[in-house]
């Protein structure tokens, strides 16, 4: 059953900002919380999923301990980005868009993390970790629970 979550507005203004509270009170979107801020604020449930979906800091599945954000943006696809995709494939067994089976980590591939100055760059949770290799991403992974 989905937690209730207490919303600060009865705007569709505040979408955005409800859909961010949600998620930090539930750790992701599930659909029926979608269903409920979409009646709390009287908007259509497929709007709230539209922006739901289109956040890609916004989970619609429960993430892993940590979540890992590998930028897809130009200068990171410049540096090689493709590089590092494929050792966070293969350090962690899964693919973007995975959770691990035993719930250490979510991979994801975002748009710009603002970190272009240290491209190739990725996030883990909110810790950013920039000019990557794959040797430097073994011991950044390592470091994680």
């Amino acid at each position: 059953m989905a937690k209730k979550v207490t919303l600060h507005s009865d705007t569709s203004n505040n979408l955005l900002l409800a859909l961010q509270q949600a998620q930090r009170e539930s750790g992701y979107l599930s659909p029926a919380l979608m269903v409920e801020i979409a009646r709390s604020l009287r908007l259509p449930v497929n709007a709230v999923y539209g922006v739901a979906s289109f956040y890609s800091f916004l989970n619609m599945r429960p993430p892993g301990r940590n979540v890992i954000r590998i930028c897809r943006s130009v200068p990171c696809y410049l540096k090689e980005n493709r590089v590092i995709i494929e050792t966070v494939e293969r350090e962690i067994g899964i693919r973007p868009g995975e959770t691990s089976a035993d719930g250490r980590f979510s991979f994801e591939l975002t748009n710009c993390i603002g970190l272009c100055d240290r491209a190739p760059a990725m996030l883990v949770n909110s810790d950013a970790h920039g000019d990557l290799t794959p040797s430097r991403i073994v011991q950044v992974l390592q470091s994680y629970e």
